[in-house]
């Protein structure tokens, strides 16, 4: 909209002319992302107060998680409402890339608000059945695939593998039952690892600005022509919109995060950790760049990956002994891992005759340092191929 009117204006003002830039279109869409989130957050959080939909804390979570109990949930709509309401301020609204991320973002965003809406009815933690979930999100991805192909610009690279450290596809065709499946993982595991990092205050949120950033500069690169082919990564038209996005994108979590910050007044529930999982995972698949996403994101290949081997320990010792697992023979203390680095830093804070408060903190700030580090690691992939 605002893209659209200073196209205009500049046939008659130059000066306008700057707006089309991308990186000036980038940095704007993340400030006025920022800024919504700012102003609306307050509003939010006391409505969902005035509506009593709060938190429901999981009963085998740490102990002190229960005074979390109450807390405002569903955060994500804020994210939602910022992120759509700044691209279609700053976007092309011709661009059909744009349109299959912000679709995707609402679809699994709805999934889970159906999900919270649950969990708000039956007043515990327990929401959509997993296989609910994956079905859902199974469907999406067959609806998603056939918007890319019905799509010129995505339709050329769609099928192709591309590994990083390696100039040309390692894979030229997957065909079609191979790319579905393909995109079924990585859409589906990166919408859920982010749903397993929502567990800590501003975790999610502050990790998910990390990988925004760094995919806004892959964006930038996969739609422009020469640096692409520069730096040996598939061109892909139209990916430069996807830029401005992921800047939108990473000022709504930052919006978000002013008010999720330790101590939280707001969580954004698994309304906003799906779509958030769902919109960086279509991006990635858009731009191919998708494996990337385990060096930028392995914060949130982590935390899935804990539950992965918690799970698969103790459903192999059940199927041997019959018994289950003791818990000082599990491989984490709790999972996701963040509560496994939780309980031990209290015990250490605790040990050292310190306040253990500030764990929680301590650990959240200590996964943003190791986002930040992968995001940079991922972004010098671009070189080394």
């Amino acid at each position: 909209m605002l893209l659209a009117l200073t196209q205009w204006l500049a046939q008659d003002i130059r000066a306008f002319s700057v707006f089309g830039y991308i990186t000036l279109r980038a940095v704007l869409a993340a400030l006025t992302a920022l800024a919504l989130g700012l102003i609306f957050g307050p509003a939010l959080i006391r409505k969902l107060t005035e509506m009593k939909i709060g938190q429901a804390v999981r009963s085998d979570g740490p102990q002190t998680h229960l005074t979390k109990t109450g807390t405002p949930t569903m955060g994500g709509l804020l994210i939602l409402f910022t992120t759509v309401v700044s691209s279609v301020l700053w976007c092309h609204s011709s661009n059909p890339q744009v349109w299959i991320v912000m679709a995707t973002m609402l679809f699994m965003g709805a999934v889970g608000f159906a999900d919270d809406w649950l969990k708000l009815r039956h007043r515990n933690s327990a929401g959509l059945k997993e296989w609910q979930k994956l079905a859902l999100q199974g469907a999406w991805v067959v609806a998603a695939f056939l918007a890319i192909e019905a799509v010129p610009g995505t339709r050329a690279v769609a099928r192709q593998l591309m590994v990083p450290f390696f100039k040309a596809p390692v894979v030229a065709d997957l065909t079609i039952p191979g790319a579905l499946i393909f995109m079924f993982l990585v859409l589906v595991g990166t919408t859920n690892a982010v749903n397993l990092t929502d567990g800590l205050d501003g975790l999610a949120a502050g990790c998910m600005g990390t990988v925004s950033a760094a995919y806004l500069a892959l964006a930038y690169v996969a739609g422009n022509v020469v640096m692409a082919g520069y730096l040996q990564v598939p061109a892909v038209s139209g990916a430069h919109e996807l830029a401005v996005f992921c800047g939108c994108l990473l000022g709504s979590v930052l919006g978000f995060l002013w008010w999720n910050a330790y101590p939280a007044k707001v969580f954004m529930g698994d309304t906003g950790s799906l779509a958030l999982g769902g919109t960086i995972a279509m991006v990635a698949i858009l731009i191919k760049q998708e494996l990337t996403l385990l060096i930028v994101g392995l914060v949130f290949a982590g935390e899935a990956g804990s539950v992965l081997i918690q799970r698969g320990a103790c459903k192999w010792h059940r199927w041997r002994t019959g018994e289950g697992l003791p818990p000082a023979r599990r491989p984490f203390r709790m999972t996701p891992i963040h509560h496994h680095f939780e309980i031990i830093s209290k015990e250490r804070a605790r040990a050292e005759g310190r306040s253990p408060d500030a764990a929680e903190n301590s650990v959240v700030i200590r996964f943003w340092i190791v986002s930040i580090v992968c995001a940079l690691l991922g972004l010098a992939t671009l070189k080394l191929r």
